[in-house]
């Protein structure tokens, strides 16, 4: 299993949109490394919510419950992606930009290094440590 994060303004869609919807379909991505990310998603894995621009904060675990396909909001002859994810939990608290910036193990995070990038891999011990940052059982 991978570990992902994926951004929404929650103005746009938020935690509470997708568990209102039971899952949605994450299209949208018009960025190359962003859509090399969604392409390697497999089914199973779980991706971190985070609420980009007002929040900026993890706020909730998702599955991947359907793995690339053209994304249907994409132009003829544009090669675009998209993923379904549904959620699997809400997190205890949210963990802000601000813990995340001043946690020295976190400072390779791909939500550091790259912080305009709205699909990012976690690596295994962040994705723990964000986690338990956060007040959550560990979730697998």
């Amino acid at each position: 299993m991978a570990y992902w994060l994926m951004k929404s303004e929650p103005e746009a869609y938020s935690w509470d949109d997708l568990v209102r919807d039971k899952g949605t379909e994450w299209d949208g991505v018009r960025n190359n490394a962003a859509t090399l990310h969604l392409k390697a998603m497999q089914v199973g894995d779980r991706a971190f919510l985070y609420h980009s621009m007002s929040d900026k904060a993890v706020v909730g675990i998702m599955e991947i419950v359907r793995a690339a396909q053209p994304d249907p909001k994409a132009k003829e002859g544009e090669r675009w992606v998209s993923v379904a994810v549904k959620p699997v939990e809400k997190l205890p608290r949210p963990v802000t930009l601000a813990e995340v910036k001043a946690e020295p193990k976190l400072k390779d995070m791909e939500l550091i290094r790259q912080s305009r990038l709205s699909v990012a891999p976690v690596r295994p011990e962040e994705w723990a440590l964000l986690l338990e940052m956060a007040g959550a059982k560990a979730v697998a």
